[in-house]
């Protein structure tokens, strides 16, 4: 199994050094992007404890970088999330080179994948304190800390039934205290813990779950691409997290089985599903331990 790693040292170009709040309001400038604004640091996508609003970007950069705020949507001290889109987001993909052209020059990507494997290049600004929900991307990715600190919390694909998950995104928000009478699994859940200082990337691996604090106001780039041949994932994706076709295929088999192991009494049917469980495990769990 592929494990994250934290990268040190990279080259990434003088983004390190110039992407301050005020560089970035200057030259990013008045275009407008949509941003999640939320009035608690824990954000949560499965309940959508936050609104979507719209701001011109370097507004957003200046908010963002404050703790309290003269204007605001919700609250004087409400949170900030950029996740950048593409031009139409239903049918075009984040790509910060054409989204932000002028900020291009600044920013080298890490040279880990052939170019036709990129899928996208994300920008990510957060207020500080800012928590992200645990989810997992069906992409191998870079996260790039190109300013500020960020805290990430990781578990293996292994843990996933551990996780409560929606989708893709699991229901425990709060994993440094979590309510164990309402999640008592996930305590079985092994963490991986890092800490991401302006200049550190870190490699999150597909179907890796990432759990994402901003500890200070911070600006992030995710370069997404393709570890799998392209035919393989969902052409409608645009942000790299619809589970590749087949899984989704063989997802709408078994809810079809599942339907006509319904038309079965409890006690039959619960001895041809555990049956099932098994000739799923035989046949398809990996048999690497890792």
């Amino acid at each position: 199994m592929r494990k994250p790693l934290v990268l040190e040292g990279i080259d990434l170009g003088p983004c390190t050094s110039k992407w301050t709040a005020d560089y970035l309001s200057q030259v990013g400038g008045k275009k407008e992007v949509k941003i999640h604004v939320a009035a608690v640091a824990q954000m949560d996508f499965i309940s959508k404890n936050f609104v979507y609003r719209t701001l011109p970007f370097d507004q957003l950069v200046q908010r963002a970088a404050e703790e309290k705020h003269k204007e605001f949507f919700i609250s004087e001290d409400e949170k900030y999330y950029l996740r950048s889109l593409g031009e139409d987001p239903r049918k075009d993909v984040a790509d910060i080179r054409k989204q932000f052209p002028l900020l291009e020059g600044d920013i080298k990507f890490p040279e880990f994948f052939k170019e036709e494997q990129f899928f996208s290049s994300v920008f990510r600004i957060s207020s500080p304190g800012l928590q992200l929900w645990t989810h997992y991307d069906v992409m191998d990715n870079f996260l790039i800390q190109v300013t500020g600190k960020k805290r990430v919390v990781l578990f293996s694909p292994r843990d996933a039934q551990y996780l409560y998950l929606k989708g893709t995104k699991s229901e425990v928000l709060n994993i440094d205290n979590p309510d164990l009478a309402k999640y008592p699994l996930f305590s079985k859940a092994r963490r991986y813990e890092c800490s991401l200082e302006a200049g550190d990337v870190l490699f999150i691996p597909a179907l890796w779950f990432h759990n994402v604090i901003s500890e200070e106001f911070g600006v992030g780039v995710n370069i997404f691409w393709k570890h799998l041949p392209s035919e393989c994932y969902d052409k409608t994706d645009t942000y790299g997290n619809k589970d590749p076709k087949a899984a989704s295929r063989a997802a709408q088999i078994l809810d079809r089985a599942l339907k006509t192991l319904a038309e079965l009494p409890e006690e039959y049917r619960d001895f041809y599903a555990r049956r099932m469980v098994i000739h799923i495990q035989d046949k398809a769990y990996s048999k690497n331990s890792e």
